[in-house]
Parts: C-alpha cells; structure tokens; sequence
C-alpha cells in the first residue's frame, strides 16, 4: 500500500495486488450529505448523477460506451461524508478509466435540459424508498439522533428540494466542495503506485487547489419518530449515541454491535426469531462517522408480534449489560476479521478502504494493525461499551401501528440521565 500527496494537495493511494489482472479505480470526494446547506437538500446526490450527464469532451452515452467498450463498468454514490466515481476493469485499461473520471470531475456541464430530467428520475428514486417501510425506518433514524443537523440529513433530499435544484446551484455546489485538497483518487488491483500518480497527476491537473474544508460538528441528541405508514409490516429502530471512527475504542463498539445482533448466532437472532419466532429480521449496527458514531438495533415483524418483541429486545440489551461472554465476544471478533481479510480478496473493496483510510486517518492501515486491533477488545471491553452506549438518550424510530416502550421508559431501564428529546411524527 502507499499514498501520495501532489503538490495542490489532492491524494493518490493505491493497493497492489499483482495476482489478478483487473483493477478499481475512484475517486472520492469528501463532501455529501452533510455538507449541505439546508438550502441545498439532496444536492450532493443530485450532482453524482449530473456527472454522467456529459462534459465538454464526451456525451452522456459516449461516457458509458468508452467504458462499455473495454468491458469495464463505471458507477458512483453518495454518502454522509462522501461521495464516490469509480469503475473497474481490466488492467491495461487503466489509463482511460482515470481520463473518464477526472473529465467528469473537471468538465461536467450540467445543462438545464438534463438537469430537468434527471430530477424526475430522483423523484422516482425518492418514491420507491417510500415505498419500502425498511428504507423509511432507515432514512429518518439518523434524522432523528441527530436532529436539525446536516448529518441527519436524507442523502436522496426531499420533493421540494430535489424539483427546485438548477444549474447554477450545481455548480456552486461543485465549485465550492469539488477541489484537490478535498479529494482522494484510490485505485487496488493490478496497479504500479508511481506509474499510477503519474497517470492521475496529469489528468486532474485542472481541479481547482482549494485546502480540505471541516464539517460542522455533530452533536447526538437522541429523538423520536414515528410513521403511521400502512402495511403488513412494522418497522422498529432503537438507537443511541455511538462512536467516531477515529477514536479508540470504536473498534470495540463495532465488536459490540456484532455480539448483540451481527449475524445468526447473535443475541438478538436467537432470542427474537430464532427461540420465540416474534420477527422475520432482526440486528445490530454501529455507523462510526469522522467525528461521532450512532449504534442502532433493528426488528421487523407484523403488528401484534412488534408489541411482544420490542420488550425482549429490551430485555435482552439489558441482560447482556452483564452477561457477555468470552465466547460470544471471540466468536464477534472472529467474524469481524473474517470480513476484514475476505475483503481483501476484491478490487474494489480494497480501493475503497484505501480511500476511507486515506481520508479518516491521513495514513493506510495495513490489516495486520487492523487485526491487532480486534484481538485486543475483551468481553470486558464489550460490557463497558454497552453500558455506556445504553446510558446515552435513545432515538425511536417506528414505521407502522407500533406501541412499543417510550424514551422516558427506556432512560429508567438503563439509568440514563439524558437530556431532553427532539420529537416529529411522519
């Protein structure tokens, strides 16, 4: 693994893996949700989709056809704090694909007419993730934990403000985020690492040099939301307040979400589904952002069984308060560097750690480091990071004919001193 720094400040990472004859290649962008405006709801995820909407060299269907043509594939997505153009292909191909997508990141020409027509296919994007209750529930619980924050923001926008972006706003929106201190170009595969900043130094010549920009801080507040959506199913979130992925100890909330509900041997699984049969999905999550992290655990069953499962989740997070074992937490940490090193078999995903790594710590962990890491966190570890996690203020985010345990009772349950909670209904 190395990385680069050119001297307008954009950084070049790359992952050799001599073995395979392909290679992914991307460029990441340290801007996206939260670094909205209210103002500019959506727009993050409006502008990845004008990228391929044609430059000053290349059409819309010649950008997909160059790529097509060499048997490559080029996509890109936006998240909380990034936004991501990538593709992959076979290794002497290399060249093109970071032509394609610096010409995309420099010379975009986002025009009217298409910038039309692609609202309308967001406004669909935004009616099938209302049509689904898992994406509902999903979208409006980081809304709700982090209320009237960037961060809590839905990545899609709203209606409004998806119909109302126009060009200009586009551009503003890309002249202010879209410079070389702002950007990260990641590539893994079959890849040469000076060859590579070679490749990529002449072809973003043109980004603007502009230093990072910082996010505004976040700040977890806990909340309440609740959906009356009509259907079979009923969606229940709980969450609270998690860990930044740049602490130390978020590698153990990790391990701690996995114990709880990461796979079918978990808590959550066997009790709930597995030994009482009361849902059809159920797990543990934590989301570690650059500086907070949001810890969630999730059920999905019909109307009458949500009223008895709730309770059981509860029960079993309180149980696991003190009864964690070393089994469970080894057979966590086990599944954990079992994702880590498998990953390393793909292209694309190790150009994506590559990418995360570069712009979270501002160096490549190699995976050993990441290893030692998870074989450091004990079930006494685990303990503690739930005790703390569960003394936060819960967010409560039900989509359907849910009656389930208030914040006031689950800040009795588990000792919580939280302070007062943001509320909203759907």
């Amino acid at each position: 693994m190395a990385r680069t720094v050119l001297p307008n400040g954009l950084t070049v990472v790359s992952d050799a893996m001599p073995h395979v004859e392909t290679v992914a290649v991307g460029t990441w962008i340290a801007a996206g949700s939260r670094s909205e405006t209210a103002d500019e709801h959506g727009i993050a995820h409006f502008l990845e989709h004008m990228a391929f909407k044609g430059t000053r060299r290349r059409s819309a269907r010649e950008i997909s056809e160059v790529i097509e043509a060499v048997g490559g594939e080029i996509n890109a997505a936006t998240s909380v704090e990034n936004t991501a153009y990538h593709a992959r292909m076979l290794a002497d191909d290399l060249p093109l694909a970071i032509d394609v997508i610096a010409d995309i990141l420099t010379e975009p020409q986002f025009a009217p007419d298409e910038v039309g027509r692609e609202a309308n296919v967001i406004l669909q994007e935004i009616g099938a993730a209302e049509d689904v209750p898992e994406d509902r529930a999903f979208d409006a619980f980081p809304e709700a934990a982090f209320a009237g924050q960037p961060i809590g923001r839905r990545i899609l926008g709203s209606r409004d403000a998806v119909s109302s972006v126009s060009s200009a706003a586009l551009r503003r929106f890309f002249g202010t985020h879209y410079a070389a201190g702002q950007m990260t170009v990641a590539a893994a595969g079959k890849v040469e690492h000076d060859a590579f900043v070679s490749l990529v130094e002449d072809a973003f010549a043109a980004v603007p040099m502009e230093p990072a920009r910082e996010h505004a801080p976040a700040a977890y507040t806990g909340g309440v939301f609740a959906d009356a959506f009509e259907g079979s199913e009923c969606q229940y979130v709980l969450g609270f307040e998690g860990r930044a992925a740049t602490t130390s100890d978020a590698t153990t909330a990790h391990i701690t979400a996995m114990v709880m509900g990461g796979g079918l041997s978990s808590r959550l699984f066997q009790s709930l589904r597995e030994e009482r049969g009361l849902c059809y999905d159920t797990s543990a999550f934590h989301w570690a952002f650059q500086d907070c992290g949001l810890f969630g655990v999730h059920v999905a069953a019909a109307a009458d069984e949500m009223r008895e499962a709730v309770p059981v989740l509860i029960d079993e997070l309180d149980a696991a308060l003190g009864s964690i074992t070393d089994e469970e937490t080894d057979r966590a940490k086990a599944q954990m560097k079992a994702g880590l090193l498998m990953s390393r078999e793909s292209c694309a995903a190790r150009m994506s750690h590559a990418a995360r790594q570069s712009m979270l710590y501002g160096r490549l962990v190699p995976p050993s480091e990441r290893v030692a890491e998870i074989e450091a966190v004990t079930a006494a570890d685990v303990r503690d990071m739930l005790a703390k996690i569960l003394a936060s203020a819960p967010t409560i985010v039900t989509v359907g004919p849910t009656d389930t345990p208030t914040p006031d009772d689950l800040t009795k349950r588990f000792g919580s001193a939280a302070p007062a909670l943001a509320g909203g209904t759907a």
